[in-house]
């Protein structure tokens, strides 16, 4: 597939990578211009191109950007295809976003993006760190493999998103349309807590909304208790703990 990653950071680097060793067609767009890419992020292929022109004749686009910043892609993907699949792997924390009133009063963070955006989007490879993307990607069918969950509306754009996680070393999971990524998003027991394809579908289940904003708000507290450098293991060990 033709795909643009915009923006190079630990996620969009990792999924660029990824991709482009997959065998994909992978752009990587910053908003600072193509010098920002940095080298590493190119090793398997990737090429760093302008914003203005990474959106256009791509079958996905993914963002990987702040969540506060979505709104400044929507001028830009107006002029992608309307057959492009848009992939969203933001997330919303307020310590870093500011708190954002639509969010706060139950609007579905993706589902903002969606509006803000003009156009359709997918869920994908937000619940999980971007260390457990970059060294715990496995090839299908491999014992205790870790499943992420997908949503969307579209079944299409949602099976072409599944394959691309399949791609990227992990089990994709459908979980149903955007109205419902609410149970993907931190700090529910599916977000970031490296569970498999048949432990996920209860801890979706078991997302509520109103306590899960709270572990959400006390993240940076728990993670002090972590130390100065906490390993992978222990912060998702710090988020399964969350939910016991």
């Amino acid at each position: 597939m033709k795909i643009t990653v915009i923006g190079a950071g630990a996620i969009g680097g990792n999924l660029a990578r990824k991709l482009s060793a997959a065998g994909h067609d992978v752009q990587v767009a910053d908003a600072r211009g193509p010098e920002a890419v940095p080298a590493h992020v190119l090793e398997d292929g990737a090429r760093a191109v302008a914003l203005d022109a990474a959106v256009r004749a791509r079958d996905v686009i993914i963002m990987s950007i702040p969540f506060d910043r979505v709104p400044e892609l929507a001028g830009p993907l107006a002029h992608a295809d309307e057959e492009t699949v848009v992939i969203d792997t933001t997330n919303y924390y307020p310590h870093l976003s500011g708190r954002i009133e639509a969010v706060e009063n139950g609007q579905v963070e993706s589902v903002r993006n969606a509006e803000l955006l003009g156009r359709p989007v997918v869920k994908a490879w937000n619940a999980a760190l971007a260390e457990t993307q970059r060294t715990m990607g496995m090839p299908a069918g491999t014992e205790g493999r870790i499943a992420l969950p997908v949503a969307a509306d579209s079944p299409e754009a949602r099976r072409v998103a599944m394959q691309l996680v399949d791609d990227t070393g992990f089990d994709p999971y459908d979980a149903g349309v955007l109205a419902d990524s609410w149970r993907q998003q931190p700090m529910g027991p599916a977000y970031c807590t490296e569970l498999t394809l048949d432990e996920l579908p209860a801890a979706l289940a078991a997302a509520d909304r109103e306590k899960d904003a709270r572990v959400r708000d006390s993240m940076l507290e728990r993670f002090a208790t972590l130390g100065e450098t906490p390993t992978r293991e222990d912060v998702v060990e710090m988020n399964r703990a969350a939910h016991r």
